[in-house]
């Protein structure tokens, strides 16, 4: 960021997000155990481990659009790519996010319980509360990052395509460093995402998809924990090249 990389102050966000949710992960593992946990620290971390979901589809969003602006308008919008605009843009998604929650919280009644463990309990089957709320939450905080982050990539490999100054191999590779950035997005966030579009749409209907959704549901979440280990990973080929990408191309 000194070094007015963007880029890092995208990734930095990234990383204080993955954080935060990686320091619930001993308070789930106690309630796996069925440890005794307060109702407020259970809604906290609840409320945290889904704004980590949702900051984080924002972020990587966030730096789909600004290698889209960096490799098919290099001569133009540059106060895009500026540190102090990344700053402010990172400022609200978190602000956003939590905004989106709170009314949603709120909405439902989870925020006047909030002292209580209603939140960190998966009710089975899905209340028409909960199903209007996980709806919401697949639309506003997956399908719109999806759909900006399939548009950016396909508009930077065509104009990756079309360039006479890149070199053929270097355009491979940024070609490639793109798609498993994608590709690690939909891996780790699709399969959680349709169980609860499926969740939302079904239970509260009928009952008995409830049982045959819980182990898939319960299986996915755990998948969600892919995309912090591949984007966050110093050593991985991902976070290698999305630096390679921030320098090549700022």
């Amino acid at each position: 960021m000194r070094n007015g990389n963007n880029i890092a102050v995208y990734l930095v966000n990234l990383s204080i997000s993955d954080l935060l949710y990686t320091i619930t992960l001993p308070v789930w593992i106690e309630l796996a155990k069925e440890s005794p946990i307060g109702g407020g620290l259970c809604s906290l971390v609840t409320v945290i481990m889904f704004n980590s979901f949702y900051v984080g589809s924002g972020l990587l969003c966030c730096i789909s659009v600004d290698r889209y602006v960096a490799v098919v308008y290099p001569l133009q919008f540059h106060w895009v790519r500026e540190v102090r605009t990344a700053a402010v843009v990172s400022f609200a998604v978190w602000v956003l996010e939590i905004v989106i929650h709170i009314i949603l919280l709120d909405h439902t009644g989870a925020l006047q319980a909030f002292s209580s463990s209603d939140l960190c309990e998966d009710r089975v089957p899905m209340t028409q509360e909960s199903a209007n709320l996980a709806l919401t939450r697949v639309s506003l905080g997956f399908l719109v990052p999806v759909f900006f982050m399939t548009f950016c990539f396909q508009q930077i490999m065509r104009s990756l395509k079309q360039s006479t100054s890149i070199m053929v191999e270097e355009r491979r590779k940024v070609g490639l460093l793109l798609l498993s950035l994608f590709l690690t997005y939909t891996a780790a966030f699709v399969p959680y995402q349709t169980v609860m579009l499926l969740r939302a749409i079904l239970e509260p209907r009928a009952c008995i998809w409830a049982t045959k959704l819980r182990d898939p549901y319960l299986v996915k979440v755990t998948t969600t924990t892919i995309n912090s280990v591949f984007t966050e990973c110093p050593t991985s080929p991902l976070s290698f090249g999305m630096t390679q990408i921030a320098s090549g191309f700022s």
